[in-house]
């Protein structure tokens, strides 16, 4: 909705990116009074929801859909798209100038991590590729909205990773090369269809084995163990044991994975080197790995490993933003409790921008506790516990982060209605320039997803 009148608190705040941790924040932050503006890059609110989840994940993307949806249309947020902050609004302009109370940043990790191999960029679109545009690409390849989007197939693909963003790389690569072997043979089928019974079952429905399709899968190449892969999450301050559980519950879950969409993982296995033919990466070199203390040691071992592209799938980062200082990869947090940055205080970060988790539940559990612990405190309306939510946000020393930051903070004090009424101004400059009226009419002008 747009807002006609103020009312409720007397604050504004700006939320930066409209997916799982934006709305959730923005939502209750609206249902505490807060006037909530959601600035989003795109033009639908659903990020990696869209994006970054394989098309095969129906149900999940619907449902998640509807969440979002149903957050983004409460009275007291205001959606803004097609505005892409450090674009369109300059950042810093926006924390310091606009009046808002708070600014978080809810933008979401869209870039990939890149090869941790010197030189491994210049092959990009020659040999290397990365998983973000790769997955993009093939959701958006049956709709055909997006016609410079493209993907290739090839047997044998070598993918760097270890996540489940690489287990579904690999799922890509074994589920639309047997659809192509089906549909040679005379027989219809889809990736949804493996994607829920597996690949063996409807190949056993059809008297076909694997090796009569004459595939030669991916392999996922993994620096640390399998019972290491972060498939399942173990829970703040697990003994020994709960930890030994977890570990056996991730070799299960690879297990299953490995036996349903036929795929390979090679563990111990960190990538060392470059194989460069022909202008053109067409290989890896490995090196051994094992495991001391939790932590990954190179062996004096190496081996080679030849493919006809290597996917990279070794985690996503955020996306830089002018006026915002970086740390290598990352943005400079002052604080990685609630994501501060140096020189913006009344700034927070929520969800896979601050955590590093592509995880939707995670994500919203984050921006959940953020918003509990110390955004809706320093505005001056928390009413929920925020010991627990401190609790929820690190297991040590998060209680410290957050008592120093609402002393240094003090009280927010809403912007005057001279202030108001400009930073609503600027707000419908925005819409105008999109042709945004309301939530609804944009959805339906903009379209459905999927």
């Amino acid at each position: 909705m747009a807002p006609d009148q103020i009312d409720g608190t007397g604050h504004f705040v700006a939320v930066i990116g409209g997916a799982t941790a934006g709305a959730e924040v923005a939502s209750r932050l609206a249902d505490k009074g807060v006037q909530v503006f959601v600035f989003e890059q795109n033009a639908r609110p659903y990020g990696k929801i869209e994006d970054g989840l394989p098309r095969w994940h129906v149900a999940l993307r619907n449902k998640e859909y509807g969440v979002i949806d149903e957050k983004l249309q409460k009275d007291g947020v205001t959606f803004v798209p097609s505005t892409k902050i450090g674009r369109d609004v300059d950042f810093k302009e926006l924390v310091e100038d606009w009046g808002f109370s708070a600014v978080v940043l809810a933008n979401g990790a869209w870039r990939d991590r890149p090869v941790p191999v010197e030189g491994a960029d210049a092959y990009i679109g020659k040999g290397l590729v990365y998983q973000n545009p790769f997955v993009i690409a093939f959701n958006h390849a049956e709709r055909g909205d997006m016609p410079d989007a493209k993907y290739e197939l090839h047997d044998g693909a070598i993918i760097l990773g270890g996540g489940l963003a690489s287990i579904d790389v690999a799922k890509i690569h074994t589920l639309q090369r047997t659809v192509e072997e089906l549909a040679k043979r005379g027989i219809e089928s889809d990736v949804e269809e493996l994607e829920i019974k597996g690949i063996p079952k409807i190949l056993e429905k059809h008297g076909l084995t694997w090796e009569e399709l004459g595939i030669t899968p991916p392999t996922i190449y993994y620096r640390r163990r399998i019972e290491d892969m972060p498939v399942m999450s173990a829970p703040e301050g697990a003994d020994e044991a709960r930890l030994k559980k977890v570990e056996a519950g991730r070799v299960r879950m690879v297990g299953k994975s490995t036996s349903k969409y036929l795929f390979n993982i090679e563990p111990l296995s960190a990538p060392d080197s470059l194989i460069i033919e022909d202008g053109r990466l067409t290989g890896i070199v490995f090196r051994r790995t094992k495991i001391e203390n939790g932590r990954v040691v190179k062996l004096d071992e190496t081996y080679e490993v030849r493919g006809p592209t290597i996917i990279s799938s070794i985690g996503s980062i955020p996306e830089a933003i002018p006026g915002i200082e970086m740390n290598g990869e990352l943005f400079d947090f002052q604080d990685w409790d609630l994501g501060r940055l140096e020189g913006y205080p009344t700034v927070f970060s929520v969800g896979n921008v601050v955590t590093g988790k592509g995880n939707i539940v995670a994500s919203r559990k984050h921006a959940s506790a953020v918003s509990e612990a110390a955004i809706e405190a320093y505005l001056g309306i928390g009413e929920g516990d925020r010991d627990a939510a401190i609790g929820t946000l690190a297991a040590t020393g998060a209680a410290e982060t957050v008592a120093g930051v609402l002393d240094a903070l003090g009280d927010a004090e809403p912007p005057s209605e001279d202030i108001r009424k400009a930073l609503l101004e600027r707000i419908g400059k925005l819409h105008e320039k999109v042709g945004f009226t309301d939530y609804a009419s944009w959805m339906k002008k903009v379209g459905a997803p999927w």
